[in-house]
């Protein structure tokens, strides 16, 4: 089964900015005592062994103790209420690692699964604020962070990320989170976006 998916992703998590998570590989301790995030993606060009998924959104919520490498992590997974059952399996399929990419790398982290939830999932993006509403669960925006007006966005490069290598810093501008039962979120905490491409 041959599958591949582009598209644009975004992300916030409880930690403050910049995530320690993300900078070190998963292998420094969060700023709280657990780190929470909402990995946010909206699919533009998708086909998984002949199913198109183009236009359709999904989001991962993890829920991690302050080490991340040390797995037992508890994950959620939201699928676009607009995917078909043929496409909602396909993308499940994506997601839990059996098809392969980096979705199949987290696998080992992954302690408890919470659920999958398909939901409305309505994804906009400007080049530099991306937002994401997530059902009744949800409502997130973050903003790529310049240092002044007509500079490119800070990023972080060779960082180990199932989404990206490279990651825009982009701040929590707006978040209300409550996911899988656990209410979280603050405007500032940490936030990314990057283009992504998964296959397998």
């Amino acid at each position: 089964m041959a599958w591949q998916l582009t598209g644009t992703y975004m992300e916030s998590c409880s930690c403050d900015t910049i995530c320690p998570c993300t900078w070190s590989a998963l292998t420094a301790k969060a700023t709280l005592d657990r780190c929470r995030a909402l990995l946010a993606y909206h699919v533009d060009a998708g086909d998984i062994d002949g199913t198109d998924v183009s236009g359709l959104s999904f989001a991962l919520f993890l829920d991690t103790p302050p080490v991340m490498a040390e797995g037992n992590w508890r994950v959620g997974v939201f699928l676009d209420g607009a995917a078909t059952d043929a496409q909602a399996q396909q993308l499940g399929a994506v997601l839990a690692g059996r098809l392969g990419g980096p979705p199949a790398m987290l696998g080992p982290l992954i302690g408890e699964m919470l659920g999958i939830e398909r939901v409305p999932i309505e994804f906009s993006d400007d080049g530099r604020s991306h937002k994401v509403r997530v059902g009744n669960a949800a409502d997130l925006e973050v903003t790529d962070f310049a240092v002044g007006e007509g500079q490119d966005p800070v990023q972080l490069v060779n960082v180990f990320h199932p989404s990206n290598t490279t990651l825009t810093v982009a701040p929590a501008t707006t978040v209300t989170m409550s996911t899988f039962g656990i209410e979280w979120g603050r405007a500032g905490e940490s936030g990314f976006s990057a283009p992504f491409s998964w296959s397998g």
